[in-house]
């Protein structure tokens, strides 16, 4: 057996078997923009440039001008309440009362403040009654089963523009006016976005044009509003005398209005005030227990001794 197999390696039948079989050379085809023909070239540089124009094309119509680009996004106004200790000026809220009662309350609406809110705040309780009285509230029924009229009171909430949100988009083209009562929260920016919007109406853009009765705003989302221009100079009078300039009534009014959405502003800012200065003597208290009352028991070691 052995001698067999000896035989056949020595003979070229058996070498072959034993090496390797030689691997045929394969032509690789390589192709470069630079061994194409002119022809070619041309075309691949035309269609190149065609590609990168349409794309470029494309980008430019999606990020061409819209209206929601030209929205503007209200500064920071430095508030004399917008420090973390800064109560609200009350004398402010009480001409942005007035504001409110005389240009703002033939739409607008503040279906959750009562005029018993603001006693103690910008009016005393026998002012709050009078302005009270001036409202004519429907009440009853009576003992005879009768709807009636009669003065307000401290209890009554403050009086609605319209009976319902129907008749209100009736007499606003179609447009519906907020209830102002939490409208400084209920908006991004706060008083910030409504003095702003207030103050910002100007002419259109080129190139923008609005529909009847539909103004240009800015800070307003879409920019077309459909409340006219609601202050300008001069707009009333106050009462103490103030100069009713614009900026100074919108500065007034969106002060009311961060009372109206935030009536515990100044007793949140008390109460903080209060638990700083608390603070002030507890922590170093505490402070002194932990460091050096303490660290006997904390440093103290309980050694167990079995009895022997």
């Amino acid at each position: 057996m052995a001698a067999a197999l000896r035989a056949v390696v020595l003979s070229g039948s058996g070498r072959s078997l034993l090496t390797p079989p030689k691997t045929i050379p394969t032509a690789r085809a390589s192709m470069s923009f630079a061994s194409l023909s002119r022809g070619r070239k041309v075309a691949l540089s035309t269609l190149g440039v065609l590609a990168a124009g349409g794309a470029s094309l494309a980008l430019a119509l999606h990020h061409s001008v819209k209206a929601s680009e030209l929205e503007l996004h209200p500064p920071s106004y430095p508030w004399s309440h917008g420090g973390m200790l800064s109560s609200l000026d009350h004398a402010s809220v009480r001409r942005g009362y007035q504001v409110y009662k005389q240009v703002c309350a033939a739409c607008h609406s503040m279906e959750y403040l009562a005029f018993r809110n603001l006693v103690g705040v910008s009016h005393t309780e026998a002012e709050v009654k009078a302005l009270a009285e001036e409202v004519e509230v429907v009440d009853g029924p009576d003992d005879n089963g009768e709807m009636f009229t009669r003065p307000g009171k401290l209890s009554d909430y403050f009086p609605k523009p319209y009976p319902n949100p129907e008749a209100a988009r009736v007499a606003n083209n179609g447009a519906l006016p907020p209830d102002l009562s939490y409208i400084v929260n209920a908006r991004h920016g706060g008083e910030d976005y409504v003095f702003s919007l207030l103050t910002g109406y100007c002419d259109p853009p080129a190139g923008v044009s609005l529909l009847e009765d539909v103004y240009y705003n800015p800070y307003f989302p879409g920019q077309a509003i459909g409340m006219a221009p609601p202050i300008y100079n001069e707009v009333l009078e106050y009462d103490d005398g103030t100069p009713a300039t614009m900026s100074q009534v919108a500065k007034d009014v969106c002060t009311f209005l961060r009372w109206a959405a935030e009536p515990e502003h100044d007793q949140r800012k008390r109460m903080g005030l209060k638990l700083i200065m608390g603070s002030a003597i507890l922590v170093p208290l505490v402070y002194y227990l932990k460091r050096h009352r303490w660290s006997v028991l904390k440093s103290r070691k309980i050694a167990y001794r079995p009895p022997k």
